[in-house]
């Protein structure tokens, strides 16, 4: 049993695990050679996240989609390096956005080099991806531009806010939709697209990413606030300083707003004011811990978790789908 991919996930067969590493090295070797460049420092910029690490879920998602027809098919590789290429490009983005100064424990680029040149570096990455894109065939194409723009709808509802009268969570899991689960369900897609899956098939990965997709962003909005370590691959608070709506801080505001409590109200004030001092921010992490919020929000991320799962019950048994459910359930993990 070797330990591959995010959160540890165990693959339980010597050939799924063969399979899926020799995968991903093909990915990372892909990964660099796409952000080459005649222009040296844009091969330097374009490089600077892939050099960081991530965790490659995309990718690793995109491989393991794939068992489920032929692993070895020449376009599951590829399809793979698009996804994890569009993934980075949207953290250039999102940086800028966030004023983000560091991202995977490195400097982020708009703090290295400036925020055009950030900008301009994620859209040098969207370009080397619908290079790429472009041989998988039209119907890879209209795949990505609609998850692309559902991405960007995302961002947009984000920035945005919700509109007078719509309900702030239902907002947010429409942004969520949008900026995350659309990426990770794609890569299911994707991996079973090229793989020669069958079509039914291809839908059920669909659906299963677009829940876990769901999962995954809440659990990291409960790291935010219950993590005491670096889980997250950022410092615990970092969203609540930068004044990022969470799905914790979000049920706390729609209890205070309905019920009142002045302890709720006095919360929802201590977050609305400065965050940048330390014992602020320590003593509003203090509070949303112990807060009903926090474990409201633990609850709904063990449900999208639980519906990815349960998609997921027509596919033929066999590690691939189990290490699909062990995913499952090492999301549900991350968020305590």
């Amino acid at each position: 049993m070797t330990v591959v991919g995010p959160f540890g996930l165990s693959v339980r067969d010597q050939a799924l695990e063969a399979d899926v590493q020799t995968g991903l090295a093909a990915v990372e070797a892909g990964l660099l050679d796409a952000t080459k460049s005649d222009v040296p420092f844009i091969t330097e910029a374009a490089q600077h996240l892939v050099r960081a690490g991530g965790k490659r879920f995309r990718p690793l998602l995109v491989m393991l989609a794939s068992q489920f027809g032929d692993p070895y098919a020449p376009g599951v590789v590829p399809a793979a390096v698009v996804v994890e290429l569009t993934h980075l490009a949207t953290l250039y983005h999102d940086d800028v956005m966030d004023e983000a100064e560091v991202r995977r424990g490195v400097a982020s680029a708009n703090a290295r080099w400036g925020n055009s040149v950030a900008v301009l570096t994620g859209d040098f990455l969207f370009a080397r991806a619908s290079h790429i894109l472009a041989d998988l065939g039209p119907d890879a194409v209209r795949v990505q531009a609609e998850a692309f723009e559902r991405l960007v709808t995302g961002q947009i509802l984000e920035t945005a806010g919700p509109r007078d009268g719509r309900d702030p969570v239902a907002h947010y899991l429409d942004v969520v939709g949008g900026k995350t689960a659309s990426l990770v369900a794609v890569s299911c897609r994707f991996g079973a697209m090229t793989s020669g899956a069958d079509e039914s098939v291809v839908d059920i990965l669909t659906q299963y990413g677009e829940r876990l997709g769901v999962a995954f962003q809440l659990a990291d909005d409960v790291l935010d606030i219950a993590s005491d370590s670096h889980e997250s691959g950022k410092v615990p608070g970092t969203d609540l300083r930068e004044g990022i709506p969470t799905l914790p801080v979000l049920l706390l505001r729609a209890q205070a707003e309905a019920h009142g409590s002045p302890d709720d109200l006095a919360l929802v004030e201590l977050l609305d004011g400065d965050l940048a001092d330390d014992e602020r921010l320590a003593e509003a992490l203090r509070l949303l811990r112990a807060h009903p919020a926090l474990e409201q929000a633990r609850r709904d991320t063990v449900r999208y978790a639980q519906e990815a799962r349960a998609t997921l019950t027509p596919l033929p048994e066999g590690y691939a789908k189990s290490a699909l459910i062990e995913l499952c359930d090492a999301v549900v993990h991350r968020a305590g």
